[in-house]
């Protein structure tokens, strides 16, 4: 969310104004490059061990809960302690620009299942996968991570305190999963309750096999993208210790189990969080994760022009972000000086996009009428907002829902050109000749944020639409605004900045849809689908897309699907862009990871005499 994203692909703190679980991405075609990244990417034959990592940022993560966390930070903080069956690699070569071709590859898992091996049936419909062993959590004493985990954790994700947001993804396609989260969302919201359900009610499409390393997965039908799909951080492993407190809490975020490279040693929400080597990781377990540092430290008051400044001076105290993106006005400068230390990293998403609010009850009710939507379709300037968010080079004009070069079934189209007369007419038509003042959701740390709030307020000016700012610290943006059905309801704001990412790469169309445009299976907090749109011709769609035989029957639908949402108004698309990077002078081995909108803090390694502390 931005992942997402994900991250959802979740989460806009940086200039690009980029989202949880969501990522960033963008060009017009798959042949986007990354550019070179000094004396850092891909550089492993001379590895230096040992030092702190010091990451800076001015957000906090979602949730310190794998199953739980939806957005690209929670995704970064997550690579350090939490794994899963399978995982992206951090390898240069699929990230520079191929995101059609980059693979998902065993983790936890000991192979990638496919028919020939056994671990896909015949018909599709059943996934076996085998867990390593001596993969362990760092329990007194250490303890093999086994399938009865990986069971506990798919059950978590739809508890009735705080669902993971991507939920939609999947509700329909693991078998037994819709009717277990109907279940599970009339269970009281606490630690004992959910426990209780957890481990008395059975979950049909996810079982122990054979032994206790080997977990069954059942579809309701085939589905080419069910490796990509658990690579999601909400397929993580839960350790039965988080029976103990409520999903998302802060009481288990300081009380966290680990199976990756590193432990958590302390966590001060909004402020910091620090990561130290955990003992019971063995790293012949884990083909992803070098875990060349021995201390990580995550610096979450810095803001992104600090950031900016002190990873330039080549400090050991600053080596690379966490969150905090080059501001759009020094990027201009550092992609054409071609700065080493920048990268430009592909994804996909729609990042940022605008939030309607289909269910605020301001002026009327305003927001529910299609005509008053239009109207905001024609009012805003996409080529404005594209400026202030950093220019052509790193944003590419987004005017619909699926981004370029991954999902499949993108075609380019744009039913609202930019047209002030078109705009008031429309006003006029919903029944506002004379204008009306709208609330608009932003976040201040972000520069890209607050031009863009800017930008809008001063387009829709135009047209008759006075637009009052509504600010947000980062940490609360998504958890206590927009993830809060409440908040929207009572009409807290009627428009917002958000930001979204594919969940998976290659075939991900869904990943667009089933979180953010399918009625109320995607409404928050099991989706994200903030702003309550609620189509049946979508869903309709949406769900013939998902069960297609043929890639050329599903691309045809995923457009169609793509069409009706903008012919409803839905949303104002902006930019799929590209995510800009930078790290210090002493760090080498910076992959960017789409996935998490950053460098793979498990894989960089710094020079000898700048260690950091």
């Amino acid at each position: 969310m931005l992942k997402g994203r994900k991250l959802a692909t979740a989460l806009a703190a940086g200039a690009l104004v980029v989202g949880l679980g969501a990522t960033a991405c963008g060009g017009s075609s798959n042949k986007t490059s990354t550019t070179p990244s000094g004396p850092s990417g891909g550089e492993t034959a001379n590895a230096v061990t040992g030092g702190t990592l010091n990451m800076l940022g001015i957000s906090d993560v979602d949730y310190m809960d794998p199953n739980i966390s939806y957005y690209s930070l929670g995704y970064l903080a997550l690579r350090n302690w939490s794994r899963q069956l399978f995982t992206f690699p951090a390898d240069p070569g699929e990230t520079a620009g191929r995101l059609n071709s980059e693979k998902a590859v065993p983790d936890l898992a000991t192979q990638i299942p496919t028919s020939d091996n056994g671990g896909i049936s015949a018909d599709g419909k059943t996934v076996t996968v085998e867990i390593r062993d001596g993969a362990q959590w760092n329990t007194s004493p250490a303890r093999q991570v086994t399938a009865a985990d990986f069971v506990r954790g798919v059950k978590r994700t739809c508890n009735p305190k705080q669902p993971f947001g991507g939920t939609p993804d999947f509700l329909d396609l693991i078998a037994g999963y819709k009717d277990f989260c109907a279940g599970f969302a009339k269970v009281k919201p606490t630690a004992a309750a959910i426990a209780d359900y957890q481990n008395k009610t059975d979950l049909p499409g996810v079982t122990v096999g054979s032994n206790d390393r080997t977990v069954v997965i059942k579809l309701t039908h085939p589905a080419a993208y069910v490796v990509d799909m658990l690579t999601l951080p909400a397929f993580s492993p839960s350790p039965a210790e988080y029976d103990k407190y409520l999903p998302a809490c802060l009481d288990l975020a300081k009380n966290t189990v680990s199976d990756g490279p590193y432990q958590v040693e302390s966590y001060s929400p909004t402020k910091k969080l620090t990561f130290v080597r955990n003992t019971a990781w063995k790293a012949d377990t884990d083909p992803v994760r070098k875990a060349y540092v021995d201390k990580i430290i995550i610096n979450m008051t810095v803001s992104q022009e600090s950031t900016m400044q002190q990873l330039q001076t080549g400090k050991p105290t600053a080596d690379i972000s966490f969150g905090n993106f080059p501001p759009p006005t020094v990027l201009n400068g550092l992609i054409r000086n071609k700065d080493p230390l920048l990268t430009i990293g592909p994804s996909s998403s729609s990042n940022p996009y605008v939030v309607f609010n289909n269910v605020s009850p301001n002026n009327g009710g305003a927001m529910k009428k299609q005509a008053f939507r239009e109207a905001l379709e024609y009012g805003i300037n996409r080529t404005n907002l594209i400026q202030s968010l950093g220019g052509p080079n790193v944003n590419t004009p987004l005017t619909h829902v699926l981004p370029a070069d991954i999902v499949g079934g993108e075609q380019n189209f744009d039913l609202y050109p930019y047209d002030v007369a078109k705009a008031k007419s429309k006003l006029s038509e919903a029944g506002y000749p004379n204008g009306v003042t709208l609330k608009f959701l932003y976040r201040p740390s972000s520069e890209g944020s607050r031009k863009s709030f800017a930008t809008i307020q001063s387009d829709l000016q135009k047209v008759g639409i006075t637009v009052k700012g509504v600010q947000s610290p980062d940490a609360d943006f998504y958890t206590k605004y927009l993830q809060v059905p409440s908040v929207a309801k009572r009409g807290v704001w009627d428009l917002s900045l958000a930001g979204w990412g594919s969940d998976w790469f290659g075939n991900a169309a869904l990943t667009f849809f089933k979180p953010l445009f399918f009625g109320p299976p995607s409404f928050p907090p099991n989706g994200s689908n903030f702003g309550f749109y609620d189509s049946s011709t979508a869903i309709d769609l949406v769900n013939k897309a998902d069960v297609a035989k043929t890639d050329a029957e599903a691309k045809d639908l995923w457009h169609q699907a793509d069409e009706q949402v903008m012919k409803d108004a839905a949303f104002f698309p902006i930019t799929n862009p590209k995510q800009a990077l930078y790290h210090a002078s002493q760090v080498h081995n910076a992959v960017y990871m789409p996935a998490m909108q950053g460098y793979d803090p498990t894989n960089v390694w710094l020079d000898k005499d700048k260690q950091g502390g």
